[in-house]
């Protein structure tokens, strides 16, 4: 067994997937949380709030507000459908398309559904000063990059903050 050496300093690399686990691991618990109350998938809420945001939408809108695949999203959408909390019709411009759209049945689950964050997480959240909120969600959005199955654009990773 090897005692911690002062002389050493942390890896900044195990403490971050340490963080990046415990994360997961609150996601995951906060999934199964709303999942049990709502009998909603993670991914589903989400939809349903971008469709919610944004009105009636079609499918390529969602896909890249939720960053989920359009495959994906097609196959919540079906879900969603199947609930009758969503409606999805051809465009009457372009049949390709289809939008979405939510019924009073969509609305209402939203309405009563948990947020993603717990209300002891939202508390402390709120009580964040703005500027470490930004500074937090630019870090957030940086590792995503860095962790996205494409690379990120080189100039937004090493641009000074």
């Amino acid at each position: 067994m090897t005692a911690f050496s002062p002389e050493q300093p942390p890896d900044p690399t195990a403490s971050l997937v340490r963080s990046v686990r415990r994360i997961a691991q609150a996601i995951d618990v906060r999934s199964r949380e709303i999942a049990r109350l709502t009998g909603l998938t993670l991914p589903q809420l989400l939809v349903l709030q971008s469709i919610r945001a944004m009105g009636e939408v079609s499918t390529s809108a969602i896909s890249r507000d939720v960053s989920m695949s359009p495959p994906t999203v097609v196959a919540v959408l079906d879900r969603l459908e199947a609930h009758g909390m969503i409606v999805r019709y051809r465009s009457t411009t372009d049949r390709r398309i289809v939008h979405a759209r939510l019924t009073d049945q969509g609305r209402d689950a939203l309405t009563t559904a948990p947020g993603f964050l717990r209300a002891d997480a939202l508390a402390r959240w709120s009580a964040l000063p703005l500027d470490q909120k930004q500074a937090l969600a630019d870090a957030m959005e940086m590792l995503s990059a860095l962790m996205a199955a494409e690379p990120p654009d080189r100039d937004a990773v090493s641009a000074p903050a």
